[in-house]
């Protein structure tokens, strides 16, 4: 274990640590001129309302993109464990090709595809459902919920996978002994499948939340936040004041602040996934018994 403890101290654990140090400086990352100003960087930010908005557009995606990829990685993951289905192999290699692909690469091109004059305009109005071409990525109005649908597209596959995991785990005896008890596929679904998948699901649940939270690569390359911060999340506020020179010098230290308050947010959220798990799982028990 030794060479895992030693990378992890190196490359997450010394940066978790010294990141709590940055936060309370008044510091470029760049210049030797770094102040302590204590809780500063922690005032400032609470009272920022670009903050608030990116932490509230985060949510926002979450709460979009969530629902999406759980309900449909199941539907796909229950239609491809079907050990009747032809071909399953194929299509579990066709939904999984977009995971594998680049976020960065998806973004650049999914704003042509998306675009005024892109394949998704193109075809709405032929199907004359569109008078007159949308700009779903420069619209204040459409960009979240055109980054969400990307987003859906490109994670659904490893949805269906971990999906997939979960069911292969249910023995078929049971799938056959409803079937012999005359039990319709919805039922068999109802009260055998989700059950049993249900401890999985949350850890899925989990998985796809912290992800969704801190979404930036298919953002920064499709809209950096805009239009007018319509789809600015955490993620690329903290890239704008660390890295960014468009407000001048960067603000490492500042960032780091907005780092580790939104990281709060997220250790809370697993910390309330696991007593929700543990509390199925002890009502689980306490109907076995």
């Amino acid at each position: 274990m030794a060479p895992n403890l030693i990378f992890f101290a190196m490359f997450q654990g010394w940066p978790i640590i010294v990141n709590w140090y940055y936060s309370m400086l008044d510091w470029s990352g760049i210049s030797s001129d770094a102040k302590f100003i204590g809780l500063g960087n922690f005032k400032e930010l609470i009272a920022d309302p670009y903050f608030w908005n990116a932490y509230k557009n985060s949510f926002l995606f979450m709460l979009g993109a969530v629902p999406l990829l759980l309900v449909l990685g199941l539907l796909a993951a229950v239609v491809l464990n079907n050990p009747l289905l032809k071909l399953a192999k194929m299509y579990r290699t066709l939904f999984f090709i977009p995971v594998v692909t680049t976020a960065s690469v998806v973004g650049i091109i999914m704003v042509y595809i998306w675009g005024s004059e892109g394949a998704v305009n193109y075809a709405l109005m032929k199907l004359n459902l569109l008078d007159q071409p949308v700009n779903w990525l420069g619209d204040p109005h459409w960009a979240m919920f055109t980054v969400i649908l990307i987003y859906v597209w490109k994670n659904l596959g490893m949805n269906m996978i971990y999906w997939l995991a979960g069911l292969q785990s249910i023995p078929r005896e049971l799938y056959e002994a409803a079937k012999v008890d005359g039990s319709t596929p919805a039922k068999t679904f109802v009260h055998i499948t989700v059950p049993l998948i249900v401890p999985v699901g949350l850890v899925i649940t989990l998985l796809n939340v912290s992800g969704a939270l801190k979404v930036f690569d298919m953002i920064k390359t499709m809209t950096d936040g805009g239009p007018f911060f319509a789809t600015d999340v955490v993620s690329t506020y903290i890239y704008r004041f660390a890295f960014s020179s468009e407000i001048g010098l960067p603000r490492l230290g500042y960032a780091s602040a907005a780092g580790i308050f939104f990281a709060f947010t997220i250790v809370l959220i697993a910390v309330l996934q696991a007593v929700i798990r543990k509390m199925i799982g002890s009502a689980g028990r306490g109907r076995g018994a």
